[in-house]
């Protein structure tokens, strides 16, 4: 005899709900998962000897509570979901529900800020203490973090990169906390699992949508204070001189992408080893017409080849992560053929 309801464990669950639907629905389901969970599923299921009305009715009445939060959640957010299950339910079964189903959806906390333009953020952050900011950005998207992290204080800015960098796992309490003090709509984090977010990718995805001149003001300034941290960001990052490091066919199919002005903007000050790399993937007209054209620009603003700059690797990051060219980050043997 299967344990009772209160005894049983998510698997026990899952079997018996299958149990109950039938064998034509649990093949359905059996196409969304993956073969290991098939077979720890095929295994419970194979186990239970008998379920009970009883038992049967609480587990299917528990499963339309978890679908019908989690249709709630995706319509309008994890504070929407709340709201409309507590005047359904009440409080505590609307608790107890949401606190269930968020860590199997990995809910983030601050949902509600990562529907929020950045500048309206920015607004209620940009005086809280340095930590705060950076457990803030952490959980955002990293573009709206990247706004956000630009327009803070120059001052700032490699102090919460290095916080974000650095970040392990915050404790439950320390979230919800926070997220009373800045947005006061959520009344608790719902749940209870210390959250992994911060670390070294996470600085990354959030400088490389910064501007060129943020991006380097905390990459010197973390050069300074973390050499090692500095370098290890360095290493995940893609700045326009980096284009040295893209095979031929690589740089051909950039140069093809970018806008010849902004081309000529972001070769009129780069290195002579960038300008050879570059000009020796063009035909010998085209280079010879580049130069010529470079020659002729007279003075250029800093500002407006940074923005050019920023407008390719902008075109080099997006041609990667449509899978069209490789970039070789940390090292050679990290390289993809």
């Amino acid at each position: 005899m299967v344990r009772k309801k209160s005894a049983l464990t998510g698997k026990q669950k899952a079997a018996i709900l299958l149990i109950s639907l039938g064998p034509d629905v649990s093949a359905q389901v059996y196409k969304f998962l993956t073969p290991e969970e098939i077979e720890q599923l095929t295994l419970e299921i194979s186990s239970v000897k008998k379920v009970d009305n009883e038992q049967k009715a609480a587990i299917l009445e528990e499963f339309q509570e978890i679908a019908l939060a989690q249709d709630y959640i995706s319509q309008g957010g994890i504070g929407y979901a709340k709201t409309v299950l507590e005047k359904a339910l009440g409080t505590d079964k609307a608790n107890d529900i949401l606190s269930r189903l968020t860590s199997s959806l990995q809910v983030k906390p601050f949902d509600f800020a990562r529907k929020a333009e950045p500048s309206q953020i920015i607004n209620f952050i940009q005086n809280e203490h340095p930590q705060t900011i950076a457990l803030v950005l952490s959980y955002l998207d990293s573009e709206q973090s990247a706004q956000i992290l630009s327009d803070l204080p120059q001052e700032l800015q490699a102090d919460i990169a290095k916080r974000i960098a650095v970040m392990d796992s915050t404790s439950p309490e320390i979230i919800a906390e926070v997220e009373q003090i800045l947005e006061r709509k959520l009344s608790t984090t719902v749940t209870q699992d210390y959250t992994q977010t911060g670390g070294i990718q996470a600085v990354v995805d959030v400088l490389n949508g910064v501007d060129r001149s943020t991006e380097r003001t905390i990459l010197d300034a973390l050069e300074i204070d973390d050499p090692e941290l500095a370098e290890e960001i360095r290493k995940r990052m893609f700045v326009f001189e980096d284009i040295v490091t893209l095979d031929n066919r690589a740089i051909q199919r950039v140069i093809r992408e970018v806008e010849n002005d902004d081309l000529r903007l972001s070769l009129k000050v780069s290195s002579d080893e960038v300008k050879d790399i570059v000009f020796s993937n063009m035909s010998t007209r085209m280079a010879e017409t580049f130069k010529e054209e470079m020659e002729f620009m007279g003075p250029v603003r800093l500002r407006d080849v940074e923005e050019a700059q920023s407008r390719i690797v902008s075109v080099v990051r997006r041609l990667e992560e449509i899978g069209e060219i490789v970039i070789a980050r940390g090292g050679g043997d990290d390289i993809i053929v």
